[in-house]
This record gives structure tokens, sequence and C-alpha cells, in this order.
């Protein structure tokens, strides 16, 4: 693993992380999936979270006790391991940052190569604007602080709006709700249902300031890997979608899992894509939980070097935005203390 590293001028510990989220871990839990996290011993004082299996019998890593293993060279320590349940929310940068789940995450029934079916469920469904002022309650308790205006931003993750204006509805009394809890937060939505040019004025003058993050995953196969609601929106009109939503005032992103295309054409989307957007993408290292899932993958997409050769190949496309990645935002990154030859976190 050193060397492939090297070959393609990655810093071992963002390879390590890498293939950690590729290949899961071998240990003695019998975790589908479980929160982890991690402190590389080349970096012990950089804690990172991931979300992986623990009982990933072929993964080169090992976990024996506390101590991380690749092979018999000791790579690292995990301090802490979390059952990965779908709740209603939870706090991420330090309580700078929450994700809640107001609609149900667990019900959803998900895209062809998603885990959250896997999981254990204990979210319930939002309806009412009392109910989010309850979550939002129960959050500040949770809170390291005890306050939530420390926010900066509160994204809401969910695959269960299937419908425009029930999202926007969702997202006006999010905001409402917010509001009267003293919280200025930017909302990050993650969706592919939010398309109408009066959605995006009703949310830039009524939700803002809100960044949407377009759910695009793969630009190929959309019909076989998607569900319904993602699928219908074709790729071809994702530019002119981001366009219209910045145009409107809203920020813009999305979301994209690297291993469901071949490069040539994760390569051409990101360059279509970027010159819309005004938030670094949520990038993702494709996870196969399953023989089923394992077979969804592009080809070569089983082996790290596909990743670091998708590292290679975005870098300069979002290096030209300006925009860099953000440590917090993302579980599966391809890029962890570098980019652009850039550091991002201190070692």
């Amino acid at each position: 693993m050193s060397s492939l590293a090297v070959s393609y001028g990655v810093p071992f510990a963002d390879a390590a992380l890498m293939a950690v989220n590729l290949y899961g871990i071998r240990s003695e839990h019998d975790r589908h999936r479980a929160r982890v996290t991690i402190r590389l011993d080349q970096a012990p004082t950089v804690p990172w979270q991931v979300i992986v299996p623990l009982n990933a019998v072929n993964s080169p890593f090992e976990l024996r006790a506390d101590h991380l293993y690749l092979g018999r060279i000791r790579v690292g320590t995990v301090s802490r391991i979390d059952a990965d349940e779908a709740v209603g929310g939870y706090f991420r940068d330090g309580g700078r940052a929450a994700t809640v789940n107001p609609n149900a995450r667990s019900r959803c029934v998900g895209c062809a190569f998603c885990p959250n079916t896997l999981e254990a469920a204990a979210d319930p469904r939002l309806a009412e604007e009392r109910d989010l002022d309850e979550l939002l309650a129960a959050l500040r308790e949770q809170h390291p602080r005890n306050d939530l205006s420390e926010l900066h931003e509160v994204t809401v993750s969910t695959g269960c709006f299937d419908r425009e204006d029930a999202a926007v509805a969702h997202l006006l009394n999010l905001r409402k709700a917010l509001t009267s809890h003293g919280i200025g937060a930017r909302i990050g939505f993650l969706s592919s249902v939010i398309t109408s040019d009066a959605a995006f004025a009703t949310l830039a003058r009524a939700a803002a300031p809100l960044v949407l993050r377009l759910t695009a995953e793969c630009f190929t196969r959309r019909d076989l890997l998607l569900k319904r609601s993602k699928a219908q929106l074709a790729y071809a009109a994702m530019p002119d979608l981001l366009a219209r939503a910045g145009a409107a005032g809203l920020d813009t992103s999305f979301t994209y899992i690297v291993g469901l295309d071949s490069l040539p054409q994760m390569q051409a989307g990101f360059t279509a894509l970027c010159q819309h957007i005004t938030a670094f993408p949520n990038v993702q290292v494709y996870q196969a939980h399953n023989q089923i899932m394992a077979g969804l993958r592009a080809h070569g997409a089983d082996r790290l070097e596909f990743y670091l050769a998708a590292r290679a190949a975005l870098e300069p496309v979002l290096a030209r935005t300006g925009l860099r990645p953000v440590a917090w935002e993302n579980y599966r990154p391809l890029w962890h203390f570098t980019f652009d030859d850039t550091p991002l976190v201190a070692p």
C-alpha cells in the first residue's frame, strides 16, 4: 500500500483511510456497520470517524483489542465503536454542525448501493412543527455545551421526500423552528426532488442560508442504481438545475459515490457540474456491504488503485473551483490530510 500511495503522490495516511473505507475491518465484533473513531500512528492527534463493517473477513485491516493492524504492522488505534443506527439527529464538527433525519431515513427503500436498509432504526418520522421543536430541544440536551447557537450548519439527510412540495414545506418549517431556537445556521439539504425555479425562489426568500446538495450519486446506469425519485432526474439536466438554484440565491453542491461509474465518465460529469457549485461536493468511496452491492461496482472499483486514480483525476477539476474539502462533512472521502498538495489538517 505504501508503494501504491507513493506512485500516486498520496500520503500513506490518506491511502490507508481510503482503504479502510473500501475494505472494512476484520475483528471479533459482529457488526455489519459501525461508527469507528480511528487515530493513525502517523498522525495520532487527528481523530477520523469512519462508518465501516467490522466483520469484513477479507479485509487487510484487523482490529485487535484497540489496535488497528495492516497485515502484521500496527497502523493506528481505535478509541470508540458505536452502532450506526438511523437516529433523529447527531452532532459533527465538535458540536458546531448537526445532521437531522426528520423524515425517518430508516424507512427509505433506498438505492441499490445504499446500506441504510441494513441499519437498525431509532428515527421516528416527524410530521409537525412541534416535533421539530422537540427534536431541537432534545439535541440541545445532547450538545456538548448545551448551546445550539454554535451551529453553523444543519444538514437534512433523508431519502424520504419524494415530492418537491413536501420537501419545500419541510424546509420552511425547519427554518422557522431553527429561528425560534436562536439558530441561524445554514441548512444543508440532500435531495433530487427540488427542481423548479419557483421552489428555488421560495427557499432563497424564506429558508436561506441554504445549500442544495444535489444527490447525483452516479452519472450512468441511473435507472438501475437509483430509487425512482433520484433516477427521474437525468444527468444532462443536472448542470442547469445547479445553475438555476445558484441564480436564485442558494448555495449549491452535489453528492457522488466513486466506484459506480468508470473514471472517464466520472471526470466528465465533474467537469460539467463543478462549473455551478459554491460548496465542495461530497465525494465518497463506494462500500459494498454484500455480494449484490459488490456486483454493482464499475470495473476495477474493488481495488484501492481505482480510488487513488479517481483522486488524481478529480483533483485538478475541483482545484479550479477554489473550494476545498471539509473534513467533518464526509465519512468516506478521497481527501483526508492533503488536497492539491496542500495540507488540510495539521498532522
